[in-house]
């Protein structure tokens, strides 16, 4: 073993609401002065996880098998072409593509591999204008989710002297393809104003959000009719809108802004109307429209617009499901996922007159299938399902269990395994957790957890409090005072599992890695993996001059209020050391350029867990990566190899 590095301690005391606090490392704030110690921590890494590259090393190499070496995904049609992604023999990143029919053997519109800076590179924005002539495109080459925006005219294949820096997510093409509605971040990465971009011209703010508290978004409407344009933070919501036809135009209020009232807008070009999904006066939300009936035990996520019909995305029972209601007044039905624990959703819908949708479906166990759902016939006609080479999914299976938490609540868990390991008391368990934003996460067949399936582990995820897979109420019993609910939650999963399980180890990112971290010491387990854990949680959300402070008070609380402070502070994982006695391995991720999650809060908790001598190692990247990690293909995969022969070891031990 090598000796881990040890940060010096250079105490500050913080004093709020009559309480003292000691932070003995807040001088990790400072990213140049942390550098030396994040450096010797990741060698420390590498020292310390060596004796498992060759295992990683295999593990990796089961999961490229399973990964075909040329993918092409299902192609999707956008006015006068058809549109696709794919990747070659080799390649980390891949193409994004088009054809005019099935007779053009396309072309290449975007080669993601010529962009990535260092080998890493991630898109925020691909957008083709409604001409179909340019592309507007966003790249961020270093993690921090920060993009520039450029142009590329398609026709040429080359790159206009168009470029935009500081942008973030989402835009916006105008109708006649000459001017793109964009946001941009502030100083604390909020995205907190839209800007047009005039073709070989210049840029116009068209609306700024002064409330800190909102982050701003914009999108046309599938019609193409309207720029959306809303402003939302966790409970409430406001949409303007402006002609898509007059780009110029001041953007108009839809229903202003109530506090706590979220709405959303879609638009009905047939009857030239908006329809709109809200929570005012329906607190699961419902859909403003004659034709659809609220119903109390469904929560509503979206409604999507095309010529004669609405699709409505909503979960009843935590089963996700669409609705289909026909605008001219007949029954609506609904289309469900194949699978037992699967998942549906509309995907690569860009027409608005169309009869026929694209969805997507899967689970844990099953490959992610596409397929075509005539409107008007409900014929169902699969086009895709992924190549999962090597890979029988036969031979799996998901389940959807439920485990009583303390206060008698049924919390759903769905457990995968393969079919001959069974739950019965004789196999190890990997359980996930998230529990925070009402998030809902999707069952997607990935190569990973298939390899770590066939190393006889069973994989269970604990659908907690906090997250959205039982609707709004769900997340309300798991936000702000009631966080803690999250936690007990996902022990009382675990205090399910035993008997049906040997050992548990237990794996969370983000708000995830809070989870780890506050259940680390609440229970026996086999190892904890904490992913950028949102950890140091006072001390983080009275700084408003970092990124999601200000407009994440509605999600964890603001503790500049005394209420909000004690309950913050009382499970805060970094103002409470609970090191369990058995010296549980922990592994702790983060990244320099992570605008997420910071990484002082991981490198200050992994030295003050040191100093009370907990069993911990520390994976930083210290140059290029993100909130997930490394980004690419096989990246990625080396990426879960690292963890999981992190975890298989830990379990057989």
């Amino acid at each position: 073993m090598t000796q881990p590095p040890i940060a010096p301690r250079r105490p500050v005391v913080h004093r709020l609401h009559g309480i003292e606090r000691i932070d003995d490392y807040d001088w990790m704030r400072d990213p140049e002065a942390a550098r030396e110690t994040l450096l010797a921590e990741r060698r420390h890494y590498a020292a310390e996880t060596a004796h498992l590259a060759p295992f990683r090393q295999v593990l990796a190499a089961k999961m490229a098998g399973r990964t075909p070496e040329t993918e092409s995904s299902v192609s999707w049609r956008h006015g006068a072409f058809v549109y696709y992604t794919q990747i070659e023999t080799g390649r980390e990143f891949g193409d994004f593509c088009r054809k005019r029919d099935a007779s053009d053997g396309g072309s290449v519109l975007l080669n993601l591999d010529e962009l990535a800076a260092a080998g890493y590179v991630e898109l925020g924005v691909r957008e083709v204008s409604p001409c179909g002539r340019f592309l507007a495109y966003s790249v961020d080459t270093s993690g921090d989710e920060v993009y520039e925006l450029r142009f590329r005219d398609l026709e040429t294949g080359v790159d206009l002297p168009d470029r935009v820096a500081g942008t973030y997510y989402t835009g916006a093409w105008s109708a006649d393809s000459s001017s793109f509605f964009y946001t941009v971040v502030d100083e604390c990465y909020r995205p907190y104003e839209v800007r047009r971009h005039v073709l070989g011209g210049g840029d116009a703010v068209v609306l700024t959000e002064p409330d800190r508290r909102f982050e701003v978004t914009v999108e046309a409407t599938r019609s193409g009719a309207y720029i959306a344009i809303t402003a939302a933070n966790r409970d409430t919501t406001e949409v303007w809108l402006i002609p898509a036809a007059t780009p110029e135009a001041e953007s108009r209020s839809v229903r202003g802004r109530t506090p706590r009232v979220e709405y959303r807008v879609d638009h009905d070009a047939t009857n030239d109307r908006l329809v709109i999904t809200t929570d005012d006066g329906w607190p699961e939300f419902r859909v403003d429209h004659e034709l659809v009936t609220p119903n109390p035990a469904e929560r509503v996520y979206r409604t999507d617009c095309f010529a004669g019909y609405i699709v409505i995305s909503l979960r009843r029972g935590g089963e996700p499901l669409l609705r289909v209601v026909p605008m001219d007044g007949t029954e609506p039905w609904e289309i469900h996922p194949e699978t037992t624990a699967g998942r549906i959703a509309l995907v690569h819908n860009h027409d608005y007159d169309t009869t026929e949708i694209l969805i997507e479906t899967g689970s844990y166990s099953e490959p992610t299938r596409w397929s075509t759902v005539d409107l008007a016939t409900r014929e169902r006609t699969v086009l895709k399902t992924a190549e999962t080479p090597g890979y029988d999914p036969a031979g799996y299976v998901s389940e959807r269990h439920w485990a009583p938490a303390p206060d008698g609540v049924m919390i759903p868990v769905t457990v995968v395994r393969r079919r001959d390991v069974p739950l019965d008391g004789t196999a190890p368990c990997l359980l996930y957790g998230y529990g925070a934003y009402e998030a809902v996460f999707d069952f997607t067949w990935e190569a990973p957890l298939s390899v770590l399936l066939d190393e006889g582990v069973i994989f269970a995820h604990a659908h907690i409090r906090g997250g959205g897979e039982m609707g709004r109420a769900w997340w309300q019993s798991g936000r702000l005072t009631a966080k803690p609910t999250t936690f007990s939650d996902h022990v009382a999963v675990a205090a399910w599992l035993e008997g049906k399980v040997t050992t548990i180890a237990t794996r969370g990112l983000s708000a995830g890695g809070l989870l780890m971290a506050a259940v680390y010491g609440m229970r026996p387990w086999a190892a904890v993996i904490a992913e950028v854990p949102f950890v140091d949680v006072v001390t983080t959300m009275l700084d408003d001059t970092i990124p999601l402070t200000v407009n994440e008070w509605e999600e964890w609380g603001d503790p500049r209020k005394p209420k909000d402070f004690a309950s913050m502070l009382a499970y805060s994982p970094y103002d409470n050391m609970l090191i369990p006695e058995t010296k549980t391995p922990l592994l702790v991720t983060g990244a320099v350029n992570d605008p997420r999650v910071l990484v002082r809060e991981p490198a200050k908790w992994v030295a003050k867990l040191r100093a009370h001598g907990a069993n911990v190692l520390f994976r930083v990247e210290v140059e290029d990566g993100g909130h997930t990690g490394p980004s690419g293909r096989y990246a990625h995969l080396d990426y879960e190899a690292e963890i999981y022969a992190f975890i298989l070891r830990a379990l057989q031990q």
